[in-house]
């Protein structure tokens, strides 16, 4: 029997149908998988914080919060981390071992009752029993064989800050910065900036959130993101500790 051509252009039509949904069926039942979790980053965390472009604003990591009692957190593999220094030799942390993370209970419309309260970051502060063993086991992950006491452990986002008090994520052993006599113990410029953001978030200058990601993106050009560069330091709370 002879076909017409519009006989065959229906039969062939139909034919890319069937296998079009041939090929959608395959999909659908092996699966897709979703994206991986960007290193540095627990599968839960929202948002997630991805190693961005430098000088660019970096979304951050919720951790869990303050506790009750702490535990020792896992730190990065030995050897891991790299450290990462500006033109002026400062040092700044791995962004995938260390993107930082905050504080929940922390927020725009908390800020009273907790960073701009005397007295807060000391009641949230994890002991030194527990830091003590997550400070030697981060400077493996970062590879610092300095002396430990010329090292802060630092809060990429501080407490004063609004950030966790010991999700891995925040913390790093941040080496002595240029100038540092051996033996002196840290000299951190980092947190005077801290002091200088909290001082303009509790006088409504600064936005928290914004703050906070001027930080964890870089800690020596923050100010200056944020047009701060005049601040004065926030008055010293006589219940915290320096780099809080």
């Amino acid at each position: 029997m002879t076909i017409g051509p519009r006989r065959r252009a229906v039969l062939a039509t139909a034919a890319a149908l069937v296998l079009s949904l041939g090929a959608c069926s395959s999909n659908s039942s092996s699966g897709t998988k979703s994206s991986p979790t960007p290193s540095g980053a627990s599968s839960g965390s929202s948002p997630s914080a991805s190693a961005p472009a430098d000088g660019k604003a970096v979304a951050v990591p919720v951790g869990p919060g303050p506790q009750g009692s702490y535990t020792v957190q896992k730190q990065p593999p030995q050897g891991s981390c790299t450290y990462r220094y500006t033109k002026d030799k400062q040092p700044l942390p791995d962004r995938s071992c260390t993107p930082g993370a905050t504080n929940p209970k922390v927020t725009q419309a908390t800020l009273k009752t907790t960073i701009c309260r005397s007295g807060y970051t000391a009641d949230i502060r994890p002991p030194t029993n527990i830091t003590s063993r997550e400070k030697t086991a981060n400077a493996a992950s970062y590879g610092y064989t300095g002396p430990l006491r010329d090292a802060e452990y630092d809060h990429l986002i501080s407490l004063q800050l609004g950030g966790d008090p010991n999700d891995a994520r925040n913390l790093w052993v941040q080496p002595p910065s240029p100038g540092h006599k051996p033996g002196a113990g840290p000299n951190n410029p980092k947190d005077s900036v801290e002091s200088k953001l909290k001082a303009a978030i509790c006088a409504g200058k600064t936005d928290l959130v914004k703050a906070q990601q001027a930080i964890a993106t870089d800690w020596t050009t923050a100010l200056q993101v944020l047009g701060l560069t005049k601040q004065a330091e926030a008055s010293k709370d006589p219940k915290a500790e320096d780099g809080e």
